[in-house]
């Protein structure tokens, strides 16, 4: 598996929810599964088959996050020596040159991409376009609505 890219708020976002699956979900539907179980006859049981379900899409995500989790790579941008530069978890001030109104990202890895909260993945279009880019740098990429065409107007790595 290659190693997973992770933002300290991200990885610890991930722990949370594995510790949440284990410690409170898991037993959780431990439980319904058995409550179902003395309702008797499993063939026709809706509550016993959708709590399997349940179990089955809890361990999927459980060894999922600790696969993840695994070969995690927590990066901290604020420890690096690289003022003004687009890197890893960097959060980024853009004016975007078309619409002339300003836009707020973080390059963060896949897992924690979420573009409703301003997170950009390393691997999208903007995200690859971005990395190595210096404040007052005018950059244009291939958006899947076309072209777009950006300035760096701030970078801080306190996100």
């Amino acid at each position: 598996m290659d190693r997973v890219l992770l933002t300290a708020k991200g990885a610890a976002r991930l722990q949370a929810e594995l510790k949440n699956l284990k410690s409170v979900e898991r037993p959780k539907v431990i439980e319904a599964i058995a409550e179902a179980r003395a309702h008797g006859d499993l063939s026709e049981n809706a509550e016993y088959h959708a709590a399997r379900e349940q179990q089955s899409f809890i361990e999927g995500r459980i060894k999922e996050l600790e696969g993840n989790l695994g070969v995690a790579e927590v990066i901290d941008p604020s420890k690096l020596s690289v003022s003004g530069k687009v890197v890893f978890g960097a959060l980024v001030k853009l004016y975007d040159v078309d619409s002339e109104k300003e836009v707020t990202y973080q390059v963060v890895g896949d897992l924690e991409a979420d573009i409703d909260q301003g997170k950009i993945s390393l691997s999208s279009p903007i995200g690859r376009a971005l990395i190595g880019k210096l404040e007052g740098d005018e950059f244009t990429f291939q958006a899947p609505a076309g072209e777009k065409t950006y300035e760096v107007v701030h970078v801080s790595y306190d996100a």
